[in-house]
């Protein structure tokens, strides 16, 4: 890790060397501070550029969101058995030489790691402490980024390293003109940051000016700057603290007897009176470590996704220990102990495995965003509303129907609120209902998006969820609606508001009444009565789209026992754009009394008017080559629709057939896609070619064998309605297994001796 370290201090350290430490390793080696002639070679940061900062705003990700990798360099600086395990969680990148990749290569391959899970960088380095030099991965709004810091030490290969990714991912880098490292960072992800007084030390004690970089390049706002408790010159929070969730913090704990104790308790103290970002203070995990130079470094740990892994130290009941306070702190993750024998790599107190890793922030994560956390005892409302961004990195839409709120009432089952939005860009809103004052609730929030990602909020979700308690009755004397404003943007769709009845007496919903007719009411059904407390359900659907020129706003009325209430559904113009459509049943029948049609589109683009090209009106090539239509557009093709225009067009028949009816089919291309219609044409509208004697094809309609049967037939063959055959054999008596056919209709071609052909219908059940 990147250090600074006086002469003086390296001779006094030299001096004090214990039999243990000369048991594993020379002192100089095993501390990781500046080399000799690095402490003569003057620290120029060659290969940073400072930059404005970001434009958007920046999201600095904290080390529990989802990883889509992580970050080690070889030579390794941790056992080559870790690198299994890391492989097996995520993509590794591993940061090579060119050459020494396939030394590399060779020692993974040779150790069982998965390899379609190893990306190796070629990039020159100086050391393995990724932590301080690897970069610094943000969201500038919903894209990635990376911030490069100006680097405290005179190694160029190293210093390069974020400029390195930035290329590698091809995305942007910002650099922040600060003396910085990654081993003195800790984040929330939500704006809160740690870091010790180093950070005041390397930067002239310009606080103002530490504070403003990072907020403008980072989004660290508050910025939480401590002693440092450990009182050594690494001066690197990871090696007494860590960021376990945005509400909890691990801290270790000396003994009372240590000198450093009450450095320690100072800065737990400092954690359990301030709060964290959902408004309370911080849970702080105490993890006992017995001080000196016995080896003990577990909040020098890696969270990995679903994983955390601890470096493990000396002493057995220590490392047990260790890994309850883990488990405890971050229920359903999977805890594992990471020991490492390497003599010339093991861990130490100041340098273990946090030190020698780097996540990679997935780019493509779904964050849950709940800031006004319920926590405590809350004062009595008809409902709690539960408001949380959900923001897709991915750029897919979110999946609507799975935004939800997941609450349960003191030890009852859970259940299930769905979120709308709430006008807000990114923001929706579920309620919490159904209790009785001095409940204790707990919740939490899921997402989902069209790319599969998921996420909670917390990420323990109902192993460690969100809880308050209901505080004392106190009903406003009113009939209190949840929401009372709906969104719609996309036709079809249901939202739902919640009446709950705040009154001492029952309350009855006589009658709900929608507006304009363009709303349908579909639950609960009336009247319905509620006592004091209770509440109903309410699912409204957006059902057709009315005239571009109608109000968007519709006022749903509420009548009841005690007055009328009012809920108003906001509809965007988006919703009323159907796109191009077939009205009514897409069928059309020609007969002996109705020997033409006139179909017709429309588009139905009513919100936006957006136009339509139809460009081409034909009729699907059968089998048979035929063509059983004539098809005459009103307009000369290509040609564009308004919003709301039809287009029409002529069929009439013109073929020849067998006896009996034939169906086909029409298709419609424009700019909005392709369109189909079914036309049917009766045997006398069309000339006929017979084979000589009698067919018979039964049973029709069937749902398994059917049979073809004629003295003059020579071949059958059976062709679905995009032109495939699925059916061929010779002979005059022919039995056909349909019972795995999918059911439709299907063309049947017979053909006798001469090569006449007759062609039935068949329908399969």
């Amino acid at each position: 890790m990147k250090k600074f370290f006086s002469f003086v201090t390296i001779i006094a350290l030299a001096a004090v060397m214990t039999v243990q430490a000369q048991n594993r390793k020379p002192d100089w080696a095993r501390w990781h501070y500046l080399s000799e002639e690095e402490m003569y070679t003057p620290v120029r940061n060659e290969n940073f550029t400072e930059t404005p900062p970001p434009t958007g705003e920046p999201r600095f990700v904290g080390e529990f969101e989802p990883m889509q990798g992580v970050m080690i360099r070889y030579p390794l600086g941790i056992p080559t058995s870790l690198v299994v395990d890391l492989a097996n969680n995520c993509q590794v990148y591993c940061i090579v030489s060119s050459s020494y990749q396939s030394s590399a290569q060779n020692s993974f391959q040779n150790a069982g790691v998965n390899m379609s899970n190893v990306t190796f960088v070629n990039a020159p380095s100086d050391s393995y402490w990724v932590r301080d030099y690897g970069p610094w991965y943000i969201f500038e709004d919903r894209h990635p980024a990376i911030v490069d810091n100006r680097y405290n030490r005179p190694r160029p290969n190293d210093d390069n390293m974020s400029q390195v990714f930035a290329n590698y991912w091809n995305i942007p880098m910002y650099g922040m003109n600060l003396e910085h490292t990654g081993g003195n960072m800790m984040e929330d992800g939500r704006g809160h940051g740690v870091s010790d007084e180093l950070i005041l030390n390397e930067n002239g004690n310009n606080e103002p000016n530490v504070r403003q970089k990072m907020r403008e390049y980072l989004g660290i706002d508050p910025y939480h700057i401590t002693i440092d408790p450990q009182g050594d010159y690494i001066a690197h929070v990871d090696c007494w603290g860590k960021y376990l969730a945005p509400d909890k913090i691990l801290i270790a704990q000396l003994p009372q007897s240590n000198p450093r104790y009450p450095y320690y308790e100072q800065v737990a103290q400092y954690f359990e009176t301030t709060n964290c970002c959902w408004g309370y203070p911080y849970k702080v995990y105490r993890v006992q470590e017995p001080g000196g130079s016995t080896l003990a470094p577990y909040t020098n740990s890696l969270i990995l996704n679903k994983s955390v892994y601890v470096p493990m130290g000396d002493i057995a009941n220590y490392n047990t220990q260790a890994i309850q306070v883990y488990q405890q702190a971050m229920p359903g993750y999977n805890i594992v102990p990471v020991y490492n024998y390497d003599y010339s790599i093991s861990w130490e107190n100041t340098d273990a495995l946090h030190c020698r890793t780097r996540g990679v922030m997935d780019f493509h994560m779904l964050f849950v965003d709940h800031r006004e956390v319920l926590h405590g005892e809350q004062e009595w409302q008809a409902a709690y509303p539960v408001v949380s961004k959900f923001i897709a990195y991915s750029g897919q839409e979110l999946k609507q129907d799975s935004l939800l709120v997941y609450y349960k009432i003191n030890s009852d089952d859970y259940q299930v609120a769905h979120m709308t939005t709430t006008g807000n860009p990114d923001e929706y809103v579920g309620y919490i209902t159904g209790y009785q004052s001095g409940d204790t609730i707990s919740y939490y929030v899921f997402g989902a998006d069209e790319s599969n990602h998921r996420y909670t909020q917390p990420v323990f979700a109902e192993l460690d969820p969100h809880q308050f308690i209901v505080g004392g009755f106190n009903p406003s004397g009113n009939v209190v609606i949840t929401p009372d404003t709906l969104w719609f943007d996309q036709m079809g769709q249901d939202r739902t508001f919640t009446i709950i009845n705040d009154n001492t007496e029952a309350v009855t919903i006589q009658e709900i009444e929608p507006e304009g007719g363009a709303l349908n009411i579909w639950e609960p059904s009336l009247p319905v009565t509620l006592q004091p407390g209770e509440s109903v359900t309410v699912v409204v659907g957006l059902q057709y789209a009315p005239l571009k020129d109608d109000y968007l706003a519709y006022n749903i009325e509420i009548n009841t026992t005690v007055g009328t209430k009012n809920v108003v559904a906001m509809v965007v113009s988006e919703a009323y754009d159907m796109g191009l459509y077939i009205p009514g049943a897409p069928v059309v029948e020609l007969t002996v009394n109705e020997p033409q049609a006139i179909p017709y589109v429309v588009n139905g683009n009513y919100g936006t008017g957006a136009p339509i090209v139809i460009t081409d009106i034909y009729e699907v090539e059968n089998p048979l080559g035929i063509s059983y239509l004539e098809i005459t557009p009103e307009h000369e093709l290509p040609y564009t629709l308004s919003g709301g225009e039809s287009f029409r067009f002529t069929v009439r028949p013109n073929a020849q057939t067998a006896k009996g009816q034939i169906t086909t089919f029409v298709f419609v291309e424009s700019s909005d896609g392709r369109l189909e219609f079914a036309v049917t044409v009766d045997e006398t509208l069309v000339s006929v070619t017979e084979i000589s004697a009698e067919t018979k094809l039964y049973p029709n309609p069937t749902s398994g064998q059917f049979i073809v049967e004629n003295v003059n037939v020579a071949k059958v063959e059976v062709y679905n309605l995009v032109g495939q055959k699925v059916y061929e054999a010779e002979g005059k008596e022919i039995g056909i297994d349909a019972v795995n056919w999918n059911k439709g209709i299907y063309l049947v071609n017979i053909i006798n001796q001469n090569g006449a052909v007759e062609t039935r219908k068949l329908v399969v059940k």
